[in-house]
């Protein structure tokens, strides 16, 4: 039996997440005291007695998701259950920035503070009201890029996430995307809405963003993961440092391959997928990804480490 630890992207967070955790364990608590330290402010109080909207910003959203699953992670340690018992990490969007600090690529506070950069990068990088994001449900990846392309018309309009055979998100100006949309309802598509995301993400609108991740991430130190990491945009694993920097680069333009990460995992043996943070999203998914029988686990609470203890 091959296990893969996944870690979630953005859209996980609620209040309250991994406060049990570092209740219940030292060692998750200590994740989130180190990530406040990171950052010169308390995250940590936001994520557990904020407000909603404000760590739904891009800049909060990511660190604290990311804080959220290592804290899962250590818990898990702590019960004997960590990483030397996964094959590969893997993770959805920022998710890839908290697999490679759970494999030990990244250390824990350098993470937090790219992840802030990143996600100030990224909202910067159109002006509100310029891009957008739609989901295009019951369509897959190839019919989603033909959408795409046709609805562009000299804008941009990219297939940015590959979620699973019939999910699907395109991303871009704001009237490209729209005009998906549309095209996707023609096409038959189950459902086809815009996503209440503040920027278009993962598109090649964000190569501002880019720019300013290439020069954060060429100021840290990037170790070999202890775990192969299977990036989101190779679907494949991968363990070289400077090629882990370079696809981080490339990771804020290129499509979350997510979809085809899960079939390379799968085929590469993995039998059980334990997503580590909040949320189930990505469990969700892999059971429709895989086509042989696979086993999910969320881990997000005390409740859940004993469960998966047990």
């Amino acid at each position: 039996m091959s296990r893969a630890f996944v870690f979630p992207g953005q859209g996980a967070q609620t209040i309250g997440m991994g406060r049990a955790l570092a209740e219940a364990f030292p060692a998750a608590r200590a994740v989130f005291d180190e990530v406040d330290a990171a950052l010169g402010e308390k995250l940590s109080s936001l994520i557990w007695e904020g407000d909603i909207a404000e760590l739904t910003l891009t800049q909060n959203a990511q660190p604290a998701l990311m804080a959220t699953s290592i804290a899962a992670l250590r818990a898990l340690e702590a019960e004997g259950l960590g990483l030397d018992r996964a094959a590969f990490v893997a993770g959805h969007s920022l998710g890839e920035y908290s697999a490679l600090c759970a494999a030990g690529a990244l250390d824990l506070s350098d993470t937090a503070r790219l992840l802030r950069v990143r996600g100030s990068a990224m909202q910067e990088a159109v002006p509100v009201g310029v891009g957008a994001m739609a989901v295009l449900l019951g369509m897959g990846f190839d019919e989603a890029t033909e959408v795409a392309a046709e609805a562009a018309q000299g804008e941009v309009c990219q297939a940015a996430n590959d979620n699973d055979p019939a999910q699907v998100v395109v991303s871009g100006h704001k009237g490209a995307v729209e005009r998906a949309v549309e095209i996707a309802k023609a096409r038959g598509a189950k459902r086809a809405m815009l996503l209440p995301v503040s920027a278009p993400f993962h598109c090649a609108l964000m190569q501002p963003a880019a720019a300013v991740m290439a020069e954060a991430l060429a100021a840290v130190s990037i170790k070999a993961p202890r775990v192969p990491v299977v990036v989101n945009v190779r679907a494949e694993a991968v363990t070289e440092p400077d090629r882990i920097r370079a696809l981080l680069v490339e990771q804020v333009t290129g499509s979350v391959r997510w979809r085809e990460s899960v079939i390379w995992m799968e085929g590469a043996g993995v039998t059980e997928f334990w997503e580590i943070g909040a949320g189930k999203a990505l469990s969700g998914m892999v059971k429709r990804i895989a086509s042989g029988e696979v086993t999910t686990k969320a881990i997000g609470t005390p409740e859940d480490v004993a469960a998966a203890k047990g």
